[in-house]
């Protein structure tokens, strides 16, 4: 960590909201980072495939995190501020407050994380209307997305949710509403995960006559005012900059710009295109990026719209201005490696035994051992009997069927370490095979 008591100079603070936990960064004019920090938030599952968590626990996390790399720097120096954060889906009374979205009926549970998939009834319904506004989002919308999620609050939680809310934030959106004070939408989750529609030829705007079709009608009503009625590109100033209250509470200056927000993957895909290396080329609409985390997003960007069945977009300038996205994408890589390992037999005695060391770090010595014994060539000789289908959680593209299951051929009664190792490395492959699909 440098010590940036010492400078003079200008300092910028980026907010990473991911599934798990949020991470802040300190960061310099030139790009370099100079701070890092981190604080895991909570997570609800009270059904399978309900996954819920709390605004005020992820705004919290912010403020330590960004509190925490800013300490003994003079706070005047930061110039700007801003967040990222899952495609999750926030859910606020009239007066801004926590609105419950989980069967508990607990206020603290407002926030329906990006890998619910309760609304599997609402998705089908939609598909099934085969409206216009489907054409981009690869044909199929998805359970992972926001319209599908606020249908089933209607059908579900109507007087407890539904008839009670003032706001629907994505939690990007949400985030700079809580620094600012501003209601301001991105162009980036509202195109991406609320089928609002922005093209420079045609029709930028929601499309009233899907809300209308799949039971929404209402949230027409005050100019979209629940769910946006005002957006930028992402990067544009946010109102004013920090209120007072945010302020205090980040332990930064008030006024200090904020930038409209991003979706998480799509951040890191605006981080990867923009970069500079031998071998890759420079015109970044002919690259590929990779966004790998709890699940994986691939991006590319194009100048002219491309529409391609199960791939999500295309997108106008939801990443990259003036420029239009498609997104494919696994819904489960990091957190199928975790399943994997954690609910393997002999996971609590590798992870004894790797000790300091990070467990998979622990598998892929394990791996390399067992090949060097066997006088293999490779490790990827080990798994030429165990084969995995990784669509634990669904197929996102470009399949685009949520309700396809994982399988596992090749099991033994034998359920040591080593087969921990040799299911873990079937469980990679499968992720790399299936992402070049």
């Amino acid at each position: 960590m440098a010590d940036t008591s010492s400078f003079k100079e200008n300092y910028f603070v980026g907010v990473d909201v991911g599934t798990g936990s949020v991470r802040a960064a300190l960061v310099d004019k030139c790009g370099k980072i100079l701070r890092v920090s981190s604080k895991d938030t909570k997570t609800w599952s009270p059904k399978p495939d309900y996954f819920e968590q709390s605004s005020s626990d992820i705004w919290s996390s912010c403020c330590y995190v960004v509190r925490d790399i800013s300490k003994d720097v003079n706070v005047s120096c930061i110039k700007g501020i801003g967040f990222d954060a899952t495609c999750s889906l926030v859910a606020l009374n009239d007066n801004g407050e926590p609105l419950s979205v989980s069967p508990s009926g607990n206020n603290d549970q407002n926030v329906i994380l990006w890998l619910d998939h309760r609304a599997i009834d609402e998705t089908n319904f939609i598909n099934s209307l085969n409206h216009p506004v489907l054409k981009y989002v690869g044909g199929k919308i998805s359970l992972e997305m926001e319209t599908p999620k606020l249908l089933w609050l209607k059908k579900n939680l109507k007087e407890r949710c539904w008839d009670k809310a003032g706001w629907f934030f994505d939690l990007p959106d949400f985030l700079t509403w809580k620094a600012t004070g501003t209601d301001s939408r991105s162009l980036c989750s509202l195109v991406c995960k609320w089928t609002f529609q922005a093209d420079p030829k045609g029709y930028t705007g929601w499309s009233k006559s899907f809300f209308e079709e799949i039971g929404l009608s209402d949230l027409a009503s005050n100019n979209w005012h629940k769910i946006g009625s005002h957006w930028q590109e992402p990067g544009r100033l946010v109102g004013s900059g920090l209120s007072d209250l945010a302020a205090r509470e980040l332990g930064l200056d008030p006024g200090t710009p904020v930038g409209t927000s991003m979706i998480d993957a799509h951040a890191g895909g605006l981080g990867m295109i923009g970069c500079l290396a031998e071998g890759v080329p420079s015109d970044f609409s002919s690259r590929l990026s990779l966004i790998c985390g709890t699940s994986t997003c691939h991006m590319a960007v194009s100048k002219e719209p491309l529409f391609v069945s199960g791939v999500w977009g295309p997108y106008y300038s939801a990443m990259v201005p003036c420029y239009w996205l498609n997104e494919g994408g696994q819904s489960a890589t990091g957190k199928l490696i975790d399943h994997i390992i954690d609910s393997h037999p002999a996971s609590i005695t590798a992870k004894q035994q790797a000790g300091d060391i990070h467990i998979q770090t622990y598998l892929r010595l394990t791996l390399e051992n067992m090949a060097k014994r066997q006088k293999l060539p490779s490790v990827t000789m080990l798994t030429k009997d165990v084969h995995v289908w990784p669509d634990f959680h669904g197929n996102r593209s470009p399949i685009a069927d949520p309700s396809l299951k994982g399988m596992i051929s090749g099991l033994s009664l034998s359920a040591n370490e080593e087969d921990l190792a040799i299911l873990y490395l079937a469980a990679v492959q499968a992720l790399a095979v299936s992402g070049g699909h």
